[in-house]
């Protein structure tokens, strides 16, 4: 990894600006999962722990330059207290003469979260202004959102230019993950890549299949494959002005000798509602009024028994309607496989992207799997290929040496 990490610097009595994501999804005013939190922590507590002044900013939801009481980081500055189990400061803004009182105010070992980075315009136009001050509060800077790592902006990217610049731990954590999953993977290397549109993972589906040796195509996507070559899907949801695009990516993989693996059955319905009546098909023998949710109980048996000739399972998007019972079925039972290999240490297991982790967590298998990334589009952008804005800077260094 070309980002520099935490390993060997001196924080003590250093002004600490740790960039995060503490993006984390509210219902009804309430913090509805803390794990963005959570897997902020370790740094948090490594950089406190040596004796650095933390000072944490983050974006929230999309203000759009002005100020949004409700889209606040204070209440979610008292939950990373809770998290933390330690005092956690706040500061009304990000940069200006609150910021600029609250981290004067700081002690060493003490932690302080500055105001939604988004209510100032100048933010997402990544502004040299904006960055500047951010640079102004700190000493040094550390990114630890990877999440937010593929947007050039003022607190993700152009401060990073300004102070020496570090990976935390979390950011280290992802790119390690990613580096073993694509960069430098073990192989025999298969990717599944799911989800309801082909057309949200062109640049996934190209990228991947010259760097992977299988590539498992589920979920609606696999419909558009599957009624390219001819299939009859019925009322399946498929998108019919990508047919040439898929048989173009199937020629594409045939010369970069990855074998595509699309269902060879399927559960079928005629409403996409809860727990509905069922059938199981051959793929080709799906019922005219019938749509295509899961895929069948062979084709994942299938996929289960060629695992143990795999070292490394990148996984993005579910197999079926995971949401909707009894469509989760395929995506669990894989799920289970694919845990199970991880613990027993054959099998480098990195999953993400949307709908991924709420898929494996619904199976029961999100901890087991050897990383899973909640980055979404982050994680995405990396799998295509792209260059993260966010993790170039870390890598080229801070210009300011004034």
């Amino acid at each position: 990894m070309a980002a520099k990490t935490l390993d060997g610097v001196a924080v003590t009595g250093l002004r600490v600006l740790l960039r995060a994501d503490l993006n984390v999804p509210m219902q009804d005013g309430e913090i509805s999962d803390l794990t963005r939190l959570e897997r902020l922590a370790p740094t948090i507590t490594e950089l406190a722990g040596k004796g650095a002044r933390v000072i944490v900013c983050s974006h929230f939801d999309r203000p759009k330059g002005k100020r949004v009481p409700a889209m606040s980081l204070k209440p979610i500055a008292e939950a990373l207290s809770g998290v933390l189990d330690k005092p956690v400061a706040f500061a009304d803004d990000c940069v200006g003469p609150a910021a600029e009182a609250a981290v004067a105010a700081l002690q060493n070992g003490h932690v302080l979260v500055l105001e939604n980075t988004r209510y100032h315009a100048g933010e997402e136009a990544n502004d040299s202004e904006l960055a500047g001050q951010f640079a102004g509060l700190a000493d040094i800077y550390v990114n630890d959102a990877f999440s937010a790592a593929h947007r050039a902006h003022a607190s993700t990217e152009g401060v990073a230019h300004l102070l020496p610049s570090y990976a935390g731990r979390l950011m280290q954590a992802e790119l390690d993950a990613l580096e073993a999953a694509l960069g430098n993977p073990s192989r025999p290397v298969m990717a599944i890549v799911a989800g309801s549109k082909v057309s949200t993972k062109l640049e996934l589906l190209n990228n991947l299949v010259a760097k992977v040796d299988v590539l498992v195509i589920g979920g609606a996507m696999a419909n558009t494959f599957l009624a390219a070559q001819g299939v009859s899907m019925g009322k399946s949801l498929q998108e019919k002005d990508l047919y040439p695009t898929a048989l173009q990516i199937v020629e594409t993989a045939k010369t970069q000798n990855c074998e595509i693996v699309l269902p060879f059955d399927l559960v079928v319905s005629e409403t996409f509602t809860a727990n509905p009546p069922t059938k199981i098909v051959v793929v080709d023998a799906v019922p005219d009024n019938m749509m295509a949710l899961d895929v069948g109980p062979g084709t994942v048996d299938a996929l289960i028994a060629r695992l143990p000739h795999m070292k490394t399972l990148i996984w993005n998007g579910p197999l079926g309607a995971f949401e909707t019972p009894p469509f989760e079925q395929g995506t669990n039972k894989l799920a289970e496989a694919v845990a199970h290999a991880t613990i027993a240490g054959t099998l480098v297991s990195v999953g993400g992207g949307g709908d991924t982790v709420s898929a494996l967590r619904l199976a029961g298998a999100a901890d087991r799997l050897t990383y899973l990334s909640s980055a979404g589009g982050a994680f995405l952008e990396w799998m295509e290929g792209k260059i993260l804005p966010g993790v170039e800077a870390l890598s080229a260094g801070f210009s300011n040496l004034g």
